[in-house]
C-alpha cells in the first residue's frame, strides 16, 4: 500500500515539473537559437517548421510567435 501512495506522488511530481519545465522553454529562447533562427531565416524565409526542424523541442508555432514579436520590428 506504501508503495502504490509514493509512486502516485511522484507522478504528480513529474507531471508538474514538465508542466514548469515546458513553459519556461516556450517563453526563453538561448542566445544560440536567436542566432539560428535568424540565419535559418535569411536562407530559408519564413519556413517555420524547417526552422523548427533545427531546434530540439521547438515548435514552428513557437518561432514564427518568436519572429513576429522580436525580430520583425527591428527590421
Amino acid at each position: 500500500m506504501a508503495d502504490s501512495e509514493h509512486s502516485s506522488s511522484n507522478e504528480t511530481s513529474v507531471v508538474d515539473f514538465r508542466d514548469e519545465s515546458s513553459k519556461e522553454n516556450k517563453q526563453e529562447f538561448t542566445e544560440d537559437e536567436e542566432t539560428l533562427i535568424i540565419r535559418m531565416y535569411n536562407l530559408v524565409g519564413e519556413r517555420w517548421s524547417l526552422i523548427a526542424g533545427r531546434i530540439p523541442g521547438r515548435t514552428a508555432e513557437e518561432i514564427e510567435k518568436y519572429w513576429n514579436s522580436r525580430c520583425s520590428t527591428s527590421e
